[in-house]
């Protein structure tokens, strides 16, 4: 058992009938891991739709996650407020989307997802950097900074209103 003839990559075979010692998979085979089931979950569409909510749990560990993801790959030419205004434009680059104006706000979570995963004009595709669930993430990240830059005073707690300054004329 120690001396067992075996193929190295790309060697030729005379035991197969098209001489080649690799084999395809067998149609259909999917690798360990590699399952997409949830089409909502890895694409940000459903039956050919964009998602309206993201398909995953909101809580205190997705913002954080969110948030940092975003610092990361998003600030440079977004911002940290998302208003398009980041590091990168004033070294010449093209200005970036505002992610808090009423158009993106608009957008459906799936179609936030889709941008970051594929790209859109001067933005590049993530999809290759940064994985799903962080995708995900961001976009649950996007939605906070949007709240944040056009709350009003009905979002604020009824027992927190009156710590609240009121704006400037």
């Amino acid at each position: 058992m120690d001396y067992q003839p075996k193929y190295r990559p790309e060697a030729e075979s005379r035991f197969f009938r098209d001489g080649r010692a690799m084999r395809l998979p067998p149609e259909g085979t999917v690798a360990r891991g590699e399952l997409r089931e949830d089409e909502a979950f890895h694409t940000g569409k459903a039956d050919g739709q964009y998602a309206a909510q993201a398909p995953v749990k909101w809580d205190e560990s997705l913002l954080a996650r969110g948030r940092e993801r975003f610092q990361i790959f998003c600030t440079p030419c977004h911002g940290q407020t998302g208003e398009g205004r980041g590091i990168v434009v004033a070294r010449g680059y093209p200005v970036a989307g505002d992610l808090t104006s009423e158009r993106l706000r608009q957008l459906p979570d799936g179609q936030l997802f889709e941008t970051m995963s594929k790209g859109l004009r001067n933005m590049p595709a993530l999809g290759v950097q940064v994985p799903v669930e962080d995708r995900w993430a961001v976009v649950s990240w996007i939605r906070v900074l949007q709240r944040s830059q056009h709350a009003t005073l009905d979002d604020v707690p009824a027992d927190r209103r009156d710590r609240v300054e009121p704006e400037a004329p």
